[in-house]
């Protein structure tokens, strides 16, 4: 039978809760109820909590789950009469009642049978009359679990918090409520954003968001107009506060990614005043999602990943629906599940973004897409840290270095998405042209596939159209009185840019299919700008019938998009390029001595 911990749950009952944060962990208790809590109201945010009853087999005492422990919940790692190691706790005051909170534990046995006959403990036990002997007699009765059996416990009293500050208790983030006021947190800022201005009929304003951190939870602030002027400038980010005087309000979760039902309106009254002894809190709190499990998530969540940074993008510029523009990089991204994935940075991370060739980065919280099959991207809140200092980055670093760099990734490029275009070429889920055309794909949806076929023929009539200059738009533009107008713009140029606009049929053993390609697509093909060819095309038409000719017969791999399309009546599949790219023959060598290495025949070598 597993030993417990004699005489813990009587010590944590009698401690203030400054000294229960002193007891701190390496004690062996039996989990004998695990419950989930019922949400405060039907309008909060659905956030699992769960209360638990723990002993040491004479005695019991009633604890939370910190929220970053409910996955052993729900993969039933621990149950009830499970024996674990308490390794960190801490307690909060909630009103007129005391709450221990469990923040870290790990499982000694999932199963055992019950320990004792454990009673409450002494001090949660008293009878009324002895309880009002000890405490004023303006508290509260004890509360009594709605749910409770015979043997649950009733609540101890509060005692005032303590700390290292004269007249103020430090609260966990995760004790934080609405129907707190006098509290003071001690958080880190792990992310302070911009700040955001906005112009309507009703007038003008600002705004700032911090994310703060400490051992039980995280949390978001929000401040607001003269807010931004007193506070924006006193947080850093890294740095550790005393925070107290905010407003409690539920969080709107269609502003905030953060795993907490709460969040903090910062006002004029508050106060915030650094912290300068050393600190543990922790610097960043990551939960790294597998890049291979992204296909399990949902368009729009927000998820953490570590990875290596396999190719880096250029800065471009591009316009948005709301006609804004917009600095954006894009990233090709890989981890030790095997796939790759397009990551894009917007903004100011786009801008300064320089890490070094093949660099382990970790992102905390980038939303998922489905353009191309699934792809990343940053939003406001996404913390990005280079290089980190942390076990994972370590592991990851050794493990590319060691043998990651010789494999061959995946891609989500053959993912339906219902829009968008794929960012890679998957040679594992490579199509032949018969295959494509036989099930129809593009038909009900968009759909994306790869392949490997040669160029047969390619229609230089109308190779290219006169674009605007302006980088971003490439609207086509009009002449007018010798001079180039683009509508869009509003403006004239004395020339265009052009670009190219492919139509090009290619085939492979199976059969031949018809592409359409823009200017990126084109720029792999020909290697010459669009402009060169047409102003080839201008000073010497046979030279360029040459130069165009020179395409066919070559092979390329293709990343392809397919959709139905409607013209004159008549209902077809389109099959559009997303990406081509030549053969890389050192990669398809690399990919076929997988394919042998992983086959029947290679494993029984």
């Amino acid at each position: 039978m597993v030993q417990l911990t004699s005489g813990i749950c009587n010590r944590l009952s009698e401690a203030t809760p400054s000294e229960i944060d002193e007891i701190g962990g390496g004690y062996t208790v039996q989990l004998v109820s695990i419950k989930k809590v019922t949400a405060l109201s039907a309008a909060a945010p659905t956030i699992d909590r769960y209360r638990i009853i723990m002993s040491d087999g004479v005695h019991f005492i009633q604890a939370m789950l910190a929220t970053q422990l409910n996955d052993l919940v729900s993969n039933e790692e621990i149950v009830k009469n499970s024996v674990v190691i308490i390794d960190k706790l801490t307690c909060n005051v909630l009103g007129d009642k005391r709450l221990i909170i469990v923040l870290d534990l790990h499982v000694v046995s999932r199963e055992e049978e019950k320990i004792g006959n454990p009673t409450a403990a002494p001090s949660l036990a008293q009878p009324p009359a002895a309880a009002a002997e000890s405490r004023p007699a303006a508290s509260a009765p004890a509360y009594q679990a709605s749910h409770s059996a015979a043997n649950e416990p009733v609540l101890a009293q509060p005692r005032p918090a303590t700390s290292n500050r004269p007249g103020r208790s430090i609260y966990p983030i995760e004790g934080l409520n609405p129907y707190q006021n006098n509290w003071t947190i001690k958080a880190r800022v792990t992310q302070k954003s911009e700040v955001r201005t906005w112009s309507n009929p009703r007038g003008d304003g600002k705004l700032f968001n911090v994310t703060l951190m400490d051992e039980s939870g995280e949390i978001r602030g929000t401040g607001f107009n003269a807010v931004v002027d007193a506070l924006y400038d006193m947080f850093e980010e890294g740095k550790v506060y005393y925070i107290s005087k905010a407003r409690v309000n539920l969080a709107k979760k269609k502003f905030s990614h953060i795993q907490n039902e709460y969040e903090l309106s910062l006002e004029r009254n508050t106060e915030v005043e650094e912290c300068l002894e050393p600190s543990s809190l922790p610097m960043v709190k990551y939960n790294f999602v597998p890049l291979s499990q992204l296909e399990e998530l949902q368009r729009d969540s927000v998820c953490d990943v570590i990875c290596i940074v396999k190719e880096v993008g250029d800065l471009e510029e591009v316009v948005s629906k709301a006609n804004r523009r917009l600095i954006k990089r894009d990233l090709i991204i890989v981890d030790k599940s095997q796939y790759a994935v397009k990551l894009t940075l917007w903004g100011r991370q786009a801008e300064t973004f320089a890490a070094d060739d093949l660099a382990v980065i970790a992102f905390k919280s980038v939303k998922v897409g489905d353009f191309g099959g699934k792809s990343l991207s940053v939003i406001s809140s996404t913390l990005m840290t280079i290089s980190p200092d942390i076990e994972e980055a370590h592991l990851l670093r050794g493990w590319y270095d060691g043998i990651g760099g010789e494999k061959t990734f995946q891609s989500y490029s053959n993912v339906s998405s219902g829009g968008g275009s794929s960012a890679a070429f998957n040679r594992n889920e490579m199509r032949s042209i018969l295959d494509v055309k036989q099930s129809q794909i593009g038909m009900d949806k968009v759909d994306f596939f790869s392949t490997r076929a040669t160029i047969m023929h390619v229609k230089s009539e109308n190779i290219a159209y006169p674009a605007c200059p302006t980088q971003g738009c490439n609207k086509k533009v009009t002449e007018v009185n010798e001079r180039w107008r683009c509508e869009k713009c509003d403006k004239t140029y004395e020339r265009p840019e052009y670009r190219y606009i492919l139509s090009m049929a290619v085939a492979d053993w199976s059969g031949q299919a018809w592409l359409q390609g823009f200017n990126d697509a084109g720029l792999v093909v020909f290697d010459k700008s669009a402009d060169e060819i047409m102003r080839m095309k201008e000073q010497n038409e046979s030279e360029f019938n040459a130069y165009v000719a020179q395409a066919i017969g070559k092979t390329y791999n293709f990343s392809c998009r397919a959709k139905q399309d409607t013209y004159n009546d008549q209902t077809r599949v389109r099959y559009g390029i997303a990406k081509v790219s030549p053969l890389d023959y050192q990669e398809e060598a690399k990919h076929l001595r997988d394919l042998l290495m992983t086959s029947p025949w290679g494993q029984g070598a």
